[in-house]
């Protein structure tokens, strides 16, 4: 039994060190990465550990990108985000774990479409506004509240997308977190299983900024996407047993 825990533990760090290392090099793709995984070795990982690990790379990137970031640009954003984090608390009490798990899968599927998709869309305020509040949705009741605000942005310069995900992600992983508290998903429990995950994702960050500075985000791209889709497709298998 304690085997087990202690390797379920050494793996979560794994996932944990690849998820930093993602979400440092692109601004987001944490969750929609290892998600489903963590989700396997248990599913108390999602989605509150998973947010605040989210937080405290998103805070550690703030503070290294402060001078690029952009946050009048992202208030629409951040307004639309409160609704859509209430509607994802919502269905997080509503939702069987059997359902998460397969609702976990199609969004990562989903994060991978859009990330594909070569439509521009020019960021307007109106349309700043309904992916954060689709951001709210997905980021609290499965961690994964990337891909909204990234189809927006995902033309802005690197170091500029970079900044201000991790700026929005930063104010959403809060907001998230006290939806969670509120609906009964983040307890103590849920700390203790995210104490081992954060030096992990601390040296996952580490290495990543570094690595980020010398290699485009779209180099990267490929083989994140194969790696969502293989943990998006697992998710939905699973969910569907």
């Amino acid at each position: 039994m304690m085997d087990s825990i202690v390797l379920s533990t050494l793996l979560a760090m794994f996932f944990a060190f690849i998820g930093a290392w993602v979400q440092t090099s692109m601004g987001f793709g944490f969750a929609i990465v290892v998600a489903p995984f963590l989700f396997r070795l248990n599913p108390d990982y999602v989605p509150a550990p998973l947010c605040l690990v989210v937080l405290f790379i998103c805070l550690a990137q703030v503070v290294k990108c402060k001078n690029d970031l952009q946050v009048g640009a992202l208030k629409a954003a951040i307004i639309g985000r409160i609704p859509g984090s209430a509607v994802g608390g919502m269905m997080l009490m509503f939702f069987s774990i059997q359902t998460l798990e397969l609702y976990l899968g199609c969004l990562v599927l989903l994060a991978v479409a859009v990330s594909l998709c070569s439509i521009q869309l020019k960021p307007t305020s109106i349309r700043m506004g309904i992916a954060g509040f689709f951001s709210g949705v997905f980021g609290t009741s499965a961690a994964i509240g990337g891909p909204p605000m990234a189809i927006l942005l995902q033309h802005e310069q690197a170091h500029k997308l970079r900044a201000n995900l991790s700026a929005f992600f930063l104010f959403s992983s809060v907001l998230s977190l006290l939806v969670q508290f509120i609906a009964g998903f983040l307890s103590l429990k849920h700390i203790l299983l995210t104490l081992p995950l954060l030096p992990a994702a601390g040296l996952g960050h580490h290495f990543a900024y570094a690595y980020c500075q010398k290699v485009s985000i779209d180099r990267m791209r490929l083989p994140v996407l194969c790696l969502c889709c293989i943990s998006g497709i697992t998710a939905i298998v699973h969910g569907l047993h």
